[in-house]
């Protein structure tokens, strides 16, 4: 490859568009749910590469911010500022500028609150989570990933140029989804975020301490998704799907024991399945919302 498609191969994974992708699964519902029902093409169309390129952005950031620890980890070894595709300064410019291009979508195409929402998803995604916390806490990913929980009060105030209710129970949906989400990815790496000297939970603390605090965050998550569901005046069937997938992530932890010489094995599982519960719950109130409509 050359090294201008190299470069632009580089900045592309600079972003971890995977991991956007995500994001935008939790953003889409939040639309719908605001708009109680289908929001134009032009406002969904801005509003999801905005928050593309927001989190893009952080993304970037974060790598430029840690490419020291990746040099350690196995899994982050081929990321462009290790390989030396890119260099700190082009990958702290182009975070700026995607950074600024989204904010401007925002400004221009939706609404001031949630270019402010955007912005304040940034800052505390970079400052906060990646800058004051990732390498000081065990607790990290779980005030960190409040920046993961944005895209909802974004894709709310979008439509609204506000928030309600509905959205911070959906906000705590996701809150409460993303530490035992990311703690059984941690599981399989553990290794890795040992030799960076990263403290999430499973590297610092007990399989039993890690295994009740997974299970702690799962049943906020179901209590808070009954809560939504209920705010948004959803049909009693959603409820019951919603509680189902939630009893279905739950069931996943029994066999997360310590002594289960598949110990990791089962983290993986329940990481592939919290993205499965995620998608899932997202296309439920979508469709709950239009047939209501």
């Amino acid at each position: 490859m050359s090294t201008t498609g190299s470069q632009t191969r580089g900045y592309i994974d600079l972003m971890k568009l995977r991991v956007v992708e995500l994001l935008l699964v939790t953003t889409l519902p939040a639309l719908v749910l605001a708009k109680k029902g289908v929001p134009s093409f032009g406002l969904t169309l801005a509003t999801v590469i905005g928050g593309t390129l927001a989190a893009g952005a952080a993304n970037a950031y974060n790598m430029v911010i840690e490419s020291d620890l990746d040099k350690l980890m196995a899994r982050t070894s081929k990321r462009p500022l290790v390989t030396g595709v890119l260099n700190n300064r082009q990958a702290t410019i182009f975070a700026t500028i995607v950074a600024l291009v989204s904010l401007v979508i925002f400004w221009v195409f939706t609404t001031p609150l949630a270019t402010l929402l955007t912005l304040i998803a940034i800052a505390f995604y970079v400052i906060v989570y990646t800058m004051g916390l990732k390498r000081r806490t065990a607790q990290n990913i779980v005030w960190g990933g409040a920046a993961g929980c944005m895209p909802v009060f974004i894709g709310w105030a979008a439509v609204t140029n506000s928030l309600s209710w509905t959205a911070v129970a959906f906000f705590m949906v996701i809150f409460f989804w993303t530490p035992p989400h990311f703690w059984a990815l941690a599981i399989k790496y553990k290794d890795d975020y040992a030799a960076a000297n990263v403290p999430m939970l499973p590297v610092v603390a007990t399989r039993e301490r890690v295994h009740r605090e997974m299970w702690l965050h799962t049943l906020a998550m179901i209590i808070s998704s009954i809560a939504m569901i209920w705010l948004a005046e959803l049909p009693l069937w959603t409820m019951c799907i919603t509680i189902g997938l939630g009893l279905v992530f739950a069931y996943q932890l029994f066999e997360l024991r310590e002594n289960n010489p598949d110990y990791t094995k089962v983290a993986g599982k329940i990481f592939q399945w919290s993205i499965t519960y995620l998608s899932l719950l997202s296309i439920l109130l979508v469709v709950a919302q239009l047939l209501k409509a």
